[in-house]
């Protein structure tokens, strides 16, 4: 379900395939095995991660049909609960994670997709494609608490921060750019990975070493490392609330 290769001296983690790259506990699992074969790499000087996907989607969120495809409601509140555990996994990983990283958003990054995106140091993205969309008010789920720690770490305007989450804003790359969202657009999605590239270039000549990298992401991102261990939102108020959809 993804694929990661070293070009030069960046590692690049793609999410194969034409789907939607939901996050299911398959695909979560996949990306956390790439990460975890990342941290036997030299950490002085430190490579750049850039994660990206093929297709229309960077990723969709989380996988609601397999969460909701039983007719008992325990199984679906579980399968929540496991997406939720694996996702934190997973950006506890990245937070941890001793190297840049960069996430070239090739498509439309929601909901689970968009936080994803968030959890990496950069995000470049398409400017003729795709969006960043948190769809948790529409489709009726409620936020998590790490998901809004994340959140006002990486974006300063709280009505920024107001319209993505109390108004499900969809941003385009221009729109996320000007908003302080994202740091770059490009034409396509073959220019946005270059230009993560690129940026990933210029980083890797800091030769920093990536143990003190990661331990001052640890530092500014300590807020959503205590939030990613307390957060048990998702699960029990995601499944009271998505019974009535069931």
């Amino acid at each position: 379900m993804c694929t990661l290769e070293k070009r030069g001296n960046i590692f690049i983690l793609t999410l194969t395939g034409n789907d939607e790259h939901r996050l299911n506990p398959t695909l979560l699992d996949s990306i956390r095995s790439a990460l975890h074969r990342l941290r036997s790499e030299p950490t002085s000087p430190s490579t750049v991660l850039i994660t990206t996907a093929h297709g229309k989607y960077f990723s969709n969120g989380y996988d609601l049909s397999w969460a909701r495809s039983t007719t008992s409601q325990s199984t679906t509140l579980s399968r929540y609960k496991m997406m939720s555990s694996k996702l934190r996994e997973v950006a506890s990983d990245l937070v941890s994670l001793p190297m840049p990283t960069i996430a070239a958003i090739t498509g439309h990054a929601s909901a689970g997709g968009m936080v994803f995106a968030l959890c990496h140091d950069y995000m470049i993205m398409r400017r003729d494609r795709g969006f960043l969309y948190m769809s948790e008010l529409d489709i009726g789920l409620v936020v998590p608490a790490w998901f809004m720690t994340l959140i006002e770490c990486k974006i300063g305007d709280a009505r920024v921060r107001r319209d993505i989450l109390l108004k499900a804003a969809k941003w385009t790359a221009e729109m996320a750019v000007e908003k302080g969202i994202v740091d770059m657009a490009c034409g396509s999605a073959e220019e946005t990975v270059e230009a993560a590239i690129g940026l990933g270039e210029e980083l890797f000549k800091r030769k920093w070493d990536g143990q003190v990298y990661a331990k001052n992401r640890m530092v500014v991102l300590g807020e959503v490392l205590d939030t990613l261990v307390s957060d048990e939102t998702v699960g029990e108020e995601n499944g009271k609330r998505s019974r009535s959809k069931l």
